[in-house]
């Protein structure tokens, strides 16, 4: 009898904290405030025109270390954001600056049609939205994106994606490209290649199941840790591959064998993300080790709130624990990040890991300014959506 009581005492206090755990839950659901859709907008306008100002021909070449043709990597992602911006604020400047862009390069991939690095073949996703917007009526807008991942199909080679990166960059050109045309064959190429990403490259894979986490690349793979002997994950790593689960979700037919899967990836990727938020909304660049570089840093942040929102926009994640994180995130880039005049602060320069561009500053202009834009503005469509 006194077993039996003990049982039911301790079932009762575990009850009592779940319950207590889930009303608190729906307590700070709902005392959350979503951002006014007005400011929402005029924050991504801001930071949007400060870019458009500073670079007013699209065509221009990037010059840094090297001299870059301006479809590169990163330009391409700030095209994203601003594909992403015009659908919710359409504006016909956007539009233009767009086409204008693609247009000087010929609508091609960055230096070679038959690249198969998936940096280069990046800005392939502004031209397939640019040929959607229109009504799909100018099929040259898509002829060198779609000879570009033929040839990728054409060839047995799927080890290609060596670097999470290259799952944003390249995973929705062949989502878009299979719902566009309706061919089966997109689909199967991109799970190909994401699942030799997934368990194969680095020994066993670049994704470790028990943390929920993506190692950058091989290198980083264990035995590398951190200095706290953590495992190595990076910030906007991780980042790129939230954006490319959520690209790639939006347009794979819920019946492809494969979308689970990339579901369930994703969920799993987001719930690894909310014990390790900072207190002030940010994330460190190194998500397990906090004293590695740790601070605020805008571009890995925006990725979790854009694939945060998406999820809780499109029904695919729990609102009331989610929306709390997201909103604590993105008034945090509002009110440290985004500066009066559009200048986007706390971003981390190009790299692969919690090192590079450091240290990071409030007035640091980062080597290249277009891709922390891009993971904004994609933030900023999303946390627009917002019920």
């Amino acid at each position: 009898m006194k077993k039996v009581l003990m049982r039911d005492a301790f079932f009762a206090l575990i009850f009592g904290i779940l319950s207590s755990c889930s009303v608190q839950k729906q307590a700070n659901a709902k005392n959350v405030s979503l951002p006014d859709k007005k400011e929402v907008l005029e924050v991504s306008r801001r930071a949007n025109q400060y870019f458009m100002n500073k670079w007013p021909d699209p065509g221009k070449e990037v010059v840094g270390k090297k001299v870059w043709p301006s479809n590169l990597w990163t330009r391409a992602v700030y095209y994203e954001g601003l594909m992403a911006l015009y659908k919710i604020d359409p504006k016909k400047e956007y539009y233009d600056y767009a086409i204008d862009w693609s247009q000087k390069h010929n609508w091609d991939m960055m230096r070679d049609t038959y690249t198969r690095n998936a940096d280069n073949q990046a800005c392939g996703q502004t031209y397939l939205d640019l040929y959607e917007i229109d009504g799909r009526k100018n099929p040259e807008r898509i002829k060198f994106v779609k000879a570009s991942m033929d040839s990728m199909i054409a060839s047995k080679k799927s080890d290609d994606w060596w670097w999470i990166d290259a799952l944003q960059m390249g995973m929705p050109i062949f989502t878009k490209l299979g719902r566009i045309t309706g061919e089966q064959k997109y689909f199967d190429k991109n799970y190909e290649m994401y699942v030799f990403t997934k368990y194969k490259h680095g020994g066993n894979g670049l994704y470790n199941p028990k943390d929920k986490l993506w190692w950058r690349d091989k290198s980083f793979v264990p035995p590398y840790t951190e200095p706290n002997g953590e495992d190595c994950y990076w910030s906007r790593g991780n980042g790129w591959v939230v954006a490319a689960l959520a690209r790639t979700l939006e347009d794979t037919p819920k019946s492809d064998p494969h979308y689970q899967e990339y579901l369930q990836d994703y969920k799993d990727l987001l719930s690894a993300l909310l014990p390790i938020q900072r207190e002030d909304g940010f994330w460190n660049a190194s998500l397990h080790d906090p004293n590695n570089f740790g601070g605020k840093e805008m571009t890995g942040t925006a990725l979790f709130v854009y694939g945060m929102a998406y999820g809780i926009n499109k029904g695919l994640i729990d609102k009331k624990t989610y929306l709390p994180v997201v909103i604590k995130a993105w008034n945090a880039i509002v009110k440290d990040s985004v500066q009066p005049n559009g200048f986007l602060g706390w971003v981390q320069g190009t790299g692969k890991e919690p090192k590079d561009g450091q240290p990071l500053a409030i007035d640091k202009q980062p080597d290249f300014e277009d891709y922390g834009l891009g993971c904004l503005l994609l933030a900023g469509s999303e946390v627009y959506k917002l019920k």
